[in-house]
């Protein structure tokens, strides 16, 4: 039963918030019972964490694309995808214009991003992070079982890739961490891009979307919508100069 005293928080209250603060505000706002608080911040941890607490479980998952190709992950709880390959992602990969040689998957979660272009796309040479390091593992793990070699580092953002230079960023982000963190991978990403290198970032347009193409403009001058499926947009920046 609910406290009394506790608040109820919906997601205009939480959506600017890092995950640690969510978590703190739910800490600060529920009753004082040990055993149930460690319980219950198991079950509200975020996937956008460096070391995810939750036991770890595997599922696999397969990836069906339009042109009959077929790709298998293994996914880890504690990481973004783990009940399964999600629309955003699918139409990510259906509608990128791979350009360049050097293509850098951001927040790649288990890889399938990543993976799955480098398997359609044999000459490029792939690059992928995220900051949870289970992800990371996984993603090492998925990328051997489909035969992909990559450079695959664990950090925040682009820690990992400083005097790195990339033809193209791209990224399913992840939008519930908070705007900070999609910002800074927008500002960033500039920092990381040879001329006319692009971003090219998938979300929900209605929900989160729209702001993130705002700020892809305001900070490239520039953005269009490559894609649109389901209210799903995939946006593209330039670097001009």
């Amino acid at each position: 039963m609910r406290d009394k005293n506790e608040k109820i928080f919906g997601p205009e209250d939480l959506i600017d918030l890092s995950p640690k603060q969510v978590i703190e505000l739910y800490n600060q706002n529920k009753p004082d019972k040990k055993r149930k608080e460690k319980k219950n911040i198991q079950s509200f941890q975020h996937y956008y964490i460096e070391n995810p607490e939750t036991e770890l479980t595997i599922r696999t998952h397969t990836l069906n694309l339009k042109n009959g190709h077929t790709y298998n992950f293994k996914a880890p709880s504690g990481v973004y995808g783990k009940k399964g390959i999600d629309k955003a992602t699918i139409i990510l990969l259906e509608n990128a214009l791979i350009h360049g040689k050097k293509i850098l998957d951001i927040g790649c979660g288990y890889g399938v991003i990543g993976i799955t272009l480098k398997k359609e796309h044999p000459d490029i040479e792939v690059y992928m992070s995220d900051i949870n390091k289970r992800a990371v593992e996984f993603t090492k793990i998925n990328a051997k079982d489909n035969n992909v070699f990559a450079e695959i580092k664990q950090g925040f953002l682009f820690e990992p890739w400083k005097g790195y230079i990339f033809d193209q960023i791209i990224s399913n982000p992840p939008i519930v961490a908070g705007k900070k963190i999609w910002m800074s991978l927008i500002e960033e990403s500039l920092n990381h891009l040879a001329k006319n290198g692009t971003l090219q970032l998938v979300a929900f347009h209605n929900k989160g979307g729209s702001r993130i193409k705002e700020y892809m403009k305001k900070i490239y001058g520039n953005v269009e919508e490559i894609a649109k499926k389901g209210g799903i947009r995939v946006y593209k920046s330039v670097k001009e100069k």
